[in-house]
């Protein structure tokens, strides 16, 4: 195995204009063609993610802390314009027009007001901060409709050819939770599903949210849609008072799957936060005493299989895909053995100088596995379905050709799971990858052989990977001073293989201003069809979708 901690190169530049404050470009401009974009691709690229990193002389922290930037990259007959706006949240607006941040954040506390007297400042650090509706991390539908996500209560529904912010929807006034991801599964029926949490005297749940799809028969209202939403299914945390953290969740055409892994919460930590002036990163703790946990549950009943799945501590930020297969659950994310640096990311780092500055960073990424960087790695895992008292103890009850992860029922009832590395070490000279995308309206939840990534060479994704998982070959893009955002896969109207159609990712690099690209890779060959040019700066983002509808 290659040691990963010499598949870097020294002397690592500064990432430091990639996470700058730029300015919106509401009204969409043309772009400079490069090459040829092909005529079949209508609709618009949208992307998500920080684009302003201070008000008046308050600084945030963290780059997840950034107000939320969308970007929309509007595709017709091979010509490309591009518009951006910032998301009016109630935190955008507060901190707007008292000129500081007087939101909260993930990795940043909002001090008290200095206008108050002594008295009232000292009180006001014993009030709850209430959540912010930032949402930077994804644009997600339901029932036709856009909004733009993050992991608290709240999202923001927007309008996708405009980008204008329209209403804000708070999931407590809908079901019973307390938070939803940013990362929903789509069923091919139209309904889309989510994990949110709840907590309260009964203690601290995981729960599966299913919105239905849209009633045809009704008359379309332009305003919020989640009449028929439910949590299909409660799971109790193993540990009340230290539930995990999770970003996404597994989903095939029959089952869903929680994965409780053990990169926790300290829930007295975070109810005395706001006390201790400490941000919401400070209260997450690795803890690999524990093992984790795959929850199983029936999608479609919101049964809770009563077989208990472990494996040995890991952290997964992005599933890649799962589906069902003889019996048995195949599932494939990225993973990392230590999530203790999430934190890492603070703008301080990221703003290193080039050089030493930049190589100690991203060394202690490499020490620490860095779980959103350079060491995840693509694992298969493999879940027995058919488990009960005639199961044979101590024997691999994976049975399906050339598959090397394991499933051992340790005692009745509990299954012990070990991964395949979905990789070869080739991978390794790309750092890990992240970000996975697949073809999904064909093959989520159904056997897939391609998925596109992120390679993480650097502390920001510096490559384009192509994974066939079969043969575990790797294509490439891969270019100095360039770095690629998530890649989005988009079919072919006449598409017949798996891999027929583009990828697209929007470039940015901090050698030169005003240089953005998008990037439209045809997908079977990895090779670059041509590029869209930006003449505006773009910040690194986090996850985009294609709207075929322009």
């Amino acid at each position: 195995m290659i040691n990963l901690r010499h598949v870097y190169c020294k002397s690592l530049e500064s990432m430091a204009p990639l996470v700058r404050s730029v300015e919106e470009t509401p009204d969409p401009i043309p772009t400079t063609i490069t090459g040829r974009i092909p005529s079949w691709v209508n609709g618009s690229f949208l992307r998500n993610g920080p684009g302003k990193f201070e008000f008046g002389k308050d600084r945030y922290t963290h780059w997840f802390d950034g107000m939320a930037m969308m970007h929309r990259f509007h595709i017709s007959d091979g010509d490309v314009t591009y518009s951006s706006r910032f998301l009016r949240s109630d935190s955008y607006i507060h901190n707007s027009e008292k000129n500081r941040i007087v939101v909260s954040e993930f990795g940043t506390v909002a001090m008290p007001d200095p206008c108050k007297n002594i008295f009232a400042r000292f009180f006001s650090r014993f009030q709850i901060p209430k959540a912010t509706d930032n949402a930077s991390v994804n644009f997600v539908k339901y029932k036709g409709d856009y909004y733009v996500s993050t992991e608290t209560n709240y999202m923001r529904r927007v309008d996708p050819q405009s980008l204008e912010t329209k209403e804000k929807v708070d999931w407590t006034q809908y079901i019973a939770v307390n938070s939803a991801t940013a990362h929903p599964h789509y069923s091919r029926d139209g309904a889309t599903y989510n994990m949110g949490n709840s907590y309260g005297k009964g203690g601290f749940f995981y729960n599966i949210i299913r919105v239905p799809p849209p009633d045809e028969t009704a008359a379309k209202a332009d305003s919020p849609d989640f009449a028929g939403a439910e949590v299909i299914c409660s799971i109790p945390a193993a540990e009340p008072r230290k539930p995990s953290y999770y970003h996404s969740f597994v989903m095939s055409e029959n089952y869903i799957v929680f994965i409780e892994q053990p990169i926790k919460l300290d829930l007295l930590k975070f109810m005395l936060y706001r006390i201790q002036g400490k941000s919401f990163h400070k209260v997450m703790i690795w803890e690999p005493k524990y093992d984790t946990i795959f929850h199983l549950v029936n999608r479609h009943t919101g049964k809770v299989s009563k077989v208990r799945y472990r494996a040995a501590p890991m952290f997964t930020l992005h599933q890649i895909n799962a589906y069902e297969d003889n019996g048995f659950l195949v599932m494939d994310m990225c993973c990392g053995d230590d999530g203790d640096s999430i934190g890492d990311f603070t703008l301080e780092n990221l703003r290193k100088g080039s050089g030493e500055e930049m190589d100690k960073v991203n060394a202690t990424s490499l020490t620490h596995n860095h779980i959103q960087t350079q060491t995840n790695l693509p694992r298969r895992y493999v879940l027995p379905l058919t488990v009960d008292q005639k199961t044979p103890l101590d024997q691999n009850l994976v049975t399906l050709n050339s598959f090397k992860a394991t499933a051992t029922m340790t005692k009745p009832g509990e299954v012990y799971m070990t991964h395949e590395e979905l990789h070869d070490d080739e991978l390794l000279q790309y750092g890990g990858l992240e970000f996975p995308q697949i073809n999904y309206e064909k093959h989520n939840g159904r056997p897939y052989r391609y998925f596109y990534s992120c390679g993480f060479g650097n502390v920001f994704s510096d490559s384009l990977l192509k994974m066939d998982v079969h043969t575990k070959e790797l294509k490439v893009w891969r270019y100095p001073g360039l770095y690629p955002s998530e890649p989005v896969f988009v079919a072919s109207p006449q598409a017949t293989d798996e891999d027929d159609g583009v990828v697209m990712s929007v470039i940015i690099t901090p050698r030169e201003e005003k240089s953005t690209f998008l990037l439209v890779l045809d997908a079977k060959t990895f090779t670059e069809l041509g590029r869209a040019e930006v003449p505006v700066n773009v910040p690194y983002g986090t996850h985009g979708v294609f709207n075929e509808m322009g």
